[in-house]
């Protein structure tokens, strides 16, 4: 199954999350990208943390824009490594094996790191790898650092 977005290139997902094992998937996601002529879609999901109540909310608190923040640097370096990619970013709100696998639709490829935050250290697939594997739209590749 070949897919490609709007520009006529292959679009390549790779979930991010800042965490060593996304961050090397996105490295791969790229080398892969420029080897294959694709488009580069990095995507990063963020949910509203349960401790705090709508009541409680800092007014200045944007969840969606501190986390492409945090990313950006992230993808600023890839876009140096690899200028001929192009690279469009996604935060999305949702759970990330949700959003991974929404978003793997009409992609060539999905790429993931094996654990992300969170993750229990000795599991050789996270869950959200884990779901990713099972439930997406396209291949996936699992990058283990």
């Amino acid at each position: 199954m070949t897919s490609a977005s709007d520009s006529g290139r292959p679009r390549i997902v790779v979930g991010v999350d800042g965490s060593a094992s996304s961050i090397a998937a996105l490295d791969w996601a790229a080398r892969q990208a420029e080897f294959t002529g694709a488009q580069l879609e990095v995507v990063t999901a963020w949910q509203w943390p349960s401790k705090y109540e709508w009541t409680r909310t800092p007014p200045d608190f944007d969840p969606a824009g501190d986390t492409q923040k945090g990313i950006d640097p992230i993808i600023d370096e890839v876009r140096s490594a690899h200028p001929s990619v192009p690279i469009q970013s996604k935060v999305i709100e949702g759970h990330s094996a949700r959003v991974l696998v929404e978003e793997s639709q009409g992609a060539e490829l999905l790429v993931v790191g094996s654990r992300g935050h969170g993750e229990f250290p000795d599991m050789l697939l996270g869950s959200i790898s884990q779901h990713c594997v099972t439930s997406a739209h396209c291949g996936v590749v699992v990058l283990r650092n």
